[in-house]
This record gives C-alpha cells, structure tokens and sequence, in this order.
C-alpha cells in the first residue's frame, strides 16, 4: 500500500534498489545532494546534477524535463553517506517560469524497480521558491527510510546547497545552470493540461493552517483576524496554461463555477465524472470530480471547491443587494432634493418606481443565488455520505465500520460552516494535518446563534465534551502508536467529559490534577520539544534519545488558568509557539474573560490558537471577502455509543503494537 505522505512524515523504505519518480507539468531540473551524519555535504563530488548525472548508488536526469525518473541503489552508498536529498528547482534563464507557485505542485514517488510505489508526496505551499528539497532518504539503526521534506529556497540552487553545507555553492549553482541551459534542446516538453468540457475543476490546496493560508480565520474579541486559518488560500498566481477562464452562467443552464484560480491540470488517474446533463439542466454532480491523486485528496478539494464557491455566491449576492439599496438612495434623494416633486402624485409615483427598481433587482440576485445555493446543495448531498471517517460527521455510517488506519490523512474535520443566506448548507470544516495550530475551546460564550442559553457551567461542560470528541477523533484517525494524548485537569472538574478517554484506556497517563501535576507534564512537553529542536538545529535529528516518544502529542488542559502559575503559563505560551513544528499541540478549555487578570500577558497565547466554540457562533472570517462564518462544532449526537466504539478499538490496536 502506498504512503501518501504530508510534510515531516517518514516511511521505512523495504528495499535499497530504489526509483524516485518526478512529475512537475514544466520542464524542471532534479537533483541529488550526499550528506554525512551531521546533515552536511562535504564536496562538489557529493552533488550529483545533470552536469554530473552519476555518482556511486545514484543516477538523475541530464536534463530540464517535466517528467524524471531518478535511479538509486542505498547499499552501493559509502559508509559516510547518511542523508540522501532530491533536489528540484526551476531552469534559470531560459524563459520557463520563475517561481514554483506559478506551477503545478510537483508530485514525487518513491518505487520499486517493478513501479510499485512505495511513498509518495505531493510539494504543496510553494510561492517564491526557485529551489527545494522534496524528499531525503537516511540511515536510521541500520535501515533506510524516507522523509517528506518540501524546503523551499527563493535563493535557488545557490542558496539550497548553501543550507547543506557546501562552501562552492555558488560556483556549483552556475555550472549546473550553465548545463541546464546547454541540454534545453533535448528538454521533454510538458503534457497538455487535461480539460473536461463542463466539469468543474479543483485546485490542489496548500498545507494547511500554513501562513500561506487565507482560510476562515479565528477573530478576537478585538477583531484581530490572525493569519493561520482553518482553509487553505488560493494558488495565487498559476500557470495560465493550467486555468480554464470562468463563463458566466446563463439563465437555463448549468452554473459554471470555474474561475482563473481553479488549477484544471489534472493527475494521470482522471476523477470520476458525472453523466451528461440533460438539456437545460444543470450537471448532476458527483463525490470526487476534483483532481487530485486520491480519492480522499480529490474529496478535499471538493469541500474546499464548494467553501469558495459559497463563500463568492455569497458576496455576488451580497453586492447585488447594496447595489440595489445604493440605487434606490440616489433616486429617492433625486426626488426630494426638488422642492416641486416632494409632494403630490408626481414625488409618490417616483418612490414607487424606485422601489419597484429596487426589489425587481433584488429578486434576481436572490434567483441567481438560489439557483447557486441549490446546485451546492444538490452537490454537498452526494458529498457527505462520501466522505471518508476523518472527514465525516460522528453519525456517519462510515464509523460504525470502523477500523484503526494504517496511514495518517491529509485533514480533519472540526465542525461545520455556514452562512446566514445559506440556511441548511453546511460546508465541512477541514484542517490539514499534522495540526500546525493550536485549538482553544471557548467556554465563555453566554448564549448562542439559535436563542438558546446556557449558564457557565452548561458551557464548561460543553466545551470539554467538544475537547474530547475533537481528541478522540484525533486519536481515531493516526495509526497505532503514531498519537499521544496528555490531560491537565487541575482541580479534577472535567472527569465526567474525560471519562470516555480514561476507561478506554487511550490516555498516556491518567488526567494530571493538582500543582504538581501541572508541572510534571508541562516540564516532560517542554523537555520534549527542546530536545527535538537542538537534534533538528543540529542536524543530528536520528540521534534523539531511544526511550523518546516520536508520536504526535496533544496536551488537553482544561479550566485555564485555574491552577497555574506564571511559570507554567510561560510554558503552555512556549508549547503554543514552538510545539506544532516539532509535534507537540496544544488545546485550550478555557474563558478568556478568567484570564483578565494577567492582562494582555496571555494575548499572544489567544491569536496563536484557533478559536472554535462549543455551541454555534459566528466568529470565522474568511480571507476574500470577510463574510461572518457561522461555525458549528462537530459533537457525537446524543445517546450514541460511536465514541465507545471507535475508542475501544484504538486502544486494543496500541495494547497491540506496544507488544
């Protein structure tokens, strides 16, 4: 089975007779650099490029070529090679593209000689880079495995082998330039972009809750608008060979939502479409009509496909209406600014034409996003009951089948989003994993969207039970070993919510309760992610000590700050900020206002998390045009035992692989 894999993550490599296969859609260079145990490449000698193709255990291309096949044997290494790293950049100076987020993100596969693929990465998140490291391959206790890298490089070549030590960067950067620029006759031109005539094409997103994103964006109670977000932002510029530009929709036929942000470069396994639309009738839409090279990837970017297309329908019809409501002011103001037409029948019949003006344009901006708001409806229908179990709600059919995965996914679901005009259309709200953002559950909140009202202790309660339907979910989607939950309960309030966690059996340790336990676990996370930043600074990350725990970590702390001291408050801000890149998350069940008192001390720990709630509110904004996203958080319903279920499961699989 293949490994898709998400940046950071590694995979064991079963045999040493390897092939890394690239596909960029634009002529490319690929590359390779050796590197010894401390992370650095010694010579000119140890870079192998098409001016120097060979080297003992490796072979790449001798050209620019929009596909590669790069060949490897790890056994013919030396035995001061450690680290092997696939380089890409673009051609300089041959009037190709200039920057890696103007093409389509490179995919790279890591197979057998008899093609099987091994692991394989999609470079996503790229902008200015001319240069990057996709992939590397490294000893670890005696065996191979291979890491997602994706670093980036807007210095090119030069800068990239700089990075990995090598004092002759520069020079090496020119002649493997220069060899470019000689071997550009022999260049393999890219494929024709794949286009479907009335299919809707996605984009493949970014790296999610990067700070390339423009998503939904948590707003503060000062409305600042932090930059991480839950939804990845638009390509930026793309290539124009790999857009389809957008049609307007006509008043019979079928809504197009395709604009020039939309990649409609597709991967060699086409999605599946759906069958030709009647006559005047719109499309019949169909689960995983984006590109993609999953079926959960083309999901993705369907969900996302359908946010942006709310999220612009929405803001068409919102304009339409100001528009409207402007006109009608100036007509109106027309009428009363003559003294001899604000009385009689003459002013009373320019009122009525003004208004008859304004609900005739009203209404057909009202028709249009009806029509739009039903195709989207229509599509969400066949979406859901798609959607595999990271992506699906808790009463999905799908978790009643469920089993421990072997492979982590691309996202996860946290809840819904909707808007006011969209009353029954909820969009999925997906974020990218590994998690690059803390989350903090709000339990201060007095009320809700739908008139209900809650006291604080309803609230606290609803909070934590969201926090660990959030955990729980977080646990169900990793594979065995691969995820480690942490709970700090000071004064032991949680444990009803708590209690589905600790009786499973999934917990690290039982749920921390009182100062010292505060300080054990915060001492043993900080300890943590001091000791995985010096080995990754160092370049020495495969000398990390044997008894450390590499699983990801989620620390849930409820009732901040009850119970902590400023110490420990400087920790969980340290984990806040540092944890995600090296695995360690953070999720906060707490009321902003209990922490008035240390002032705008803990600000900086609020914007570095996202702000989700237990109960509906209208607290996201998304990045284009600032509509007010109603958030709704993702709850197991009532009575049903999924959560039991799922949990039971997780923990016999690590009783099992802790054996």
């Amino acid at each position: 089975m293949t490994a898709e894999l998400v940046r950071g993550q590694n995979h064991p490599l079963p045999q040493a007779r390897l092939e890394v296969r690239v596909s960029a859609g634009k002529p490319i260079v690929a590359g390779a650099t050796l590197s010894d145990e401390n992370g650095k490449v010694r010579g000119v000698e140890w870079v192998a490029h098409p001016g120097s193709p060979t080297l003992p255990g490796l072979e790449v291309s001798k050209q620019a070529a929009a596909d590669h096949r790069l060949a490897f044997d790890l056994d013919a290494l030396t035995e001061a090679v450690h680290r092997v790293s696939v380089l890409l950049a673009l051609p300089f100076g041959v009037g190709g593209p200039g920057r890696f987020g103007s093409v389509a993100a490179p995919f790279v596969a890591v197979t057998g000689l008899d093609g099987s693929e091994i692991a394989s990465y999609t470079i996503t998140g790229l902008d200015a880079e001319t240069a990057v490291v996709a992939l590397e391959m490294y000893r670890r206790q005696g065996a191979w495995k291979v890491r997602a890298v994706g670093q980036g490089y807007a210095g090119g070549l030069a800068e990239l082998l700089a990075d990995q030590g090598l004092a002759q960067a520069p020079q090496l950067a020119n002649d493997i330039n220069e060899a470019v620029a000689r071997g550009l006759a022999r260049s393999v031109a890219a494929p024709p972009p794949r286009t479907a005539d009335g299919d809707r094409s996605r984009h493949t997103a970014p790296s999610a809750l990067g700070p390339e994103q423009g998503g939904p964006a948590p707003q503060g109670a000062a409305g600042h608008v932090p930059q991480q977000t839950g939804y990845p932002a638009g390509p930026g510029q793309t290539d124009p060979s790999a857009t389809t530009p957008p049609s307007r929709p006509t008043g019979g036929g079928p809504v197009n939502y395709s604009h020039p942000g939309r990649q409609a470069a597709a991967p060699p396994s086409p999605p599946p479409t759906a069958p030709p639309a009647q006559p005047g009738q719109p499309a019949q839409p169909v689960a995983g009509d984006a590109t993609g090279w999953s079926m959960e990837e083309r999901l993705y970017n369907q969900v996302w496909g359908m946010f942006e297309d709310l999220a612009r329908t929405t803001a068409a019809y919102r304009s339409a209406v100001d528009f409207a409501d402007s006109r009608m002011e100036q007509e109106l103001d027309r009428v009363l600014s003559d003294p001899r037409s604000r009385i009689g029948g003459q002013a009373d019949a320019a009122r009525e034409t003004a208004r008859a003006k304004h609900s005739q344009l009203v209404d057909q901006a009202r028709a249009a996003l009806d029509r739009d708001l039903a195709q989207l409806s229509a599509e969400a229908e066949v979406v859901e009951p798609a959607l595999p179990t990271a992506f699906a709600r808790w009463d999905s059919p799908v978790w009643q089948g469920y089993r421990v995965p072997m492979e982590i996914p691309m996202a996860l679901r946290l809840g819904d989003l909707q808007l006011p005009e969209s009353s029954g259309l909820s969009i999925p709200m997906l974020v990218r994993l590994p998690l690059e953002r803390g989350l903090w559950i709000d339990s201060g909140r007095a009320g809700s969207l739908d008139g209900s009202l809650a006291d604080s202790d309803e609230l606290r309660r609803l909070a934590m039970d969201t926090a660990v339907a959030h955990a729980a979910r977080l646990l169900a989607v990793y594979p065995a070993g691969e995820y480690t939950v942490h709970v700090i309960d000071p004064a032991g309030s949680g444990a009803s919510a708590l209690a589905p966690l600790v009786q499973t059996g999934v917990l690290h340790t039982p749920p921390a309760a009182g100062a010292a336990g505060v300080t054990d676990v915060l001492a043993r996370l900080t300890q943590r992610v001091d000791l995985v930043q010096m080995a990754i600074r160092g370049g020495a990350a495969d000398s990390l000590p044997p008894d450390l725990d590499t699983a990801e970590q989620l620390l849930i702390v409820n009732d901040f700050p009850h119970g902590f001291d400023d110490r420990a408050v400087t920790q969980l801000r340290y984990l806040a900020d540092e944890g995600p890149a090296v695995g360690v998350h953070l999720m906060l069940v707490a009321d902003r206002e209990d922490a008035a008192a240390y002032g705008p001390l803990l600000d900086p720990l609020w914007r570095s998390l996202l702000r989700l709630t237990p109960v509906p509110d209208d607290h996201l904004a998304d990045p284009w045009v600032g509509h007010a996203w109603t958030y709704e958080p993702s709850l197991v319903p009532a009575g049903s035992q999924v959560l039991q279920h799922v949990l039971t499961q997780v923990a016999a699989a690590r009783r099992a692989w802790n054996r």
